[in-house]
């Protein structure tokens, strides 16, 4: 607490002290003069005040009127400790149980008539999801994060919608191209691949991590990476491909080296039209246990004054108690 709130605090109880004070001289000194008026004098009074009885009741009166100081000394500081706001603090780990999945989207020249459909089939996948952390990773001749795995699906569907947005471009490069076009060669699908399965954080949690694959796997170039040691390193790091493939059963040969890549890391291919494609690859992503992610420690305040007001409005009801006792 700020010491210039205790100042305000301290100046408050005193005035608050002060005046209780005042205010039981003077009304005890009327209360004397009104009864000094009301009684005749009396001849030997100083025998009546050595009578035990009248001792007894001097000595009670005199403990009551300490009590009702005490107690509105009391009421004043616990006032005072209620404006001041008692905090209590809780430390809490957040625990995320979920699955991890990346979305990695080939965005390359042979792409660009379904790119768009691809996009309308992620956020049909983002749907069907309740609490997965998901990324988005694109490429072409190089690799680029659009986003990490996050749980935020306004965030991830605000950022899908853009992508999906800039196939309708009128400037030489657009929104998905920038980043992806930094080395020889087109479509690079073994690099691009490898790049998704990076991706993944907290390697030494054991997790579901899933890859969306989106390509149509014409290969433009020489990759870094080759497709099948690309899908050998996610098999190592425990990573399933689904693979979408907008030319399923068109090329035969192309179509079986992505299946053999998926179906190497544990995953499928699917066809991008076929009409049970989201329904398989959310079913298949969810049949791995979510497993917790905990969060780093935090430290939470949250204002505690039920037990102060409590202790107040006793401290309040005796002072009045006593109060009305000591005016009989």
């Amino acid at each position: 607490m700020a010491l210039a709130n205790w100042w305000v605090i301290l100046i408050a109880v005193a005035v608050i002290v002060i005046a209780i004070g005042v205010g039981l001289v003077i009304g005890l000194r009327r209360n004397a003069h009104h009864r000094e008026q009301q009684s005749a004098p009396i001849a030997r009074a100083e025998r009546l005040r050595a009578l035990p009885s009248f001792q007894h009741a001097v000595r009670r009166r005199t403990v009551a009127l300490a009590g009702v100081l005490t107690l509105g000394v009391l009421a004043s500081v616990i006032a005072g400790v209620v404006a001041a706001r008692p905090m209590s603090s809780e430390t809490i780990q957040p625990v995320n149980t979920s699955r991890d999945i990346m979305l990695c989207l080939d965005v390359s020249g042979s792409m660009s008539d379904v790119d768009v459909e691809v996009l309308s089939v992620f956020e049909e996948l983002l749907d069907g999801f309740e609490g997965e952390r998901i990324g988005l990773t694109i490429f072409n001749s190089s690799p680029v994060q659009i986003f990490p795995l996050t749980d935020d699906y306004e965030f991830i569907r605000t950022h899908l919608q853009s992508i999906r947005e800039s196939f309708d471009y009128m400037e030489e490069i657009p929104e998905h191209w920038v980043g992806t076009l930094n080395g020889p060669g087109a479509s690079l699908i073994g690099d691009g691949l490898a790049s998704c399965a990076m991706r993944f954080d907290h390697q030494d949690d054991e997790r579901s991590r899933s890859i969306i694959l989106a390509t149509d796997n014409e290969v433009n170039g020489d990759s870094i990476v080759t497709l099948e040691e690309a899908s050998n390193y996610a098999a190592s790091a425990g990573v399933r491909v689904f693979a979408l493939n907008p030319v399923q059963g068109v090329d035969t040969d192309i179509s079986q080296e992505l299946i053999a890549a998926a179906e190497t890391t544990g995953g499928k291919a699917y066809g991008l039209r076929d009409t049970t494609t989201v329904s398989d690859i959310i079913e298949d992503v969810q049949e791995q246990e979510a497993t917790e992610l905990r969060g780093q420690a935090q430290v939470v305040w949250t204002d505690n004054p039920n037990l102060w007001i409590a202790v107040l409005l006793v401290a309040t009801l005796g002072f009045l108690v006593l109060l009305w006792r000591v005016r009989l």
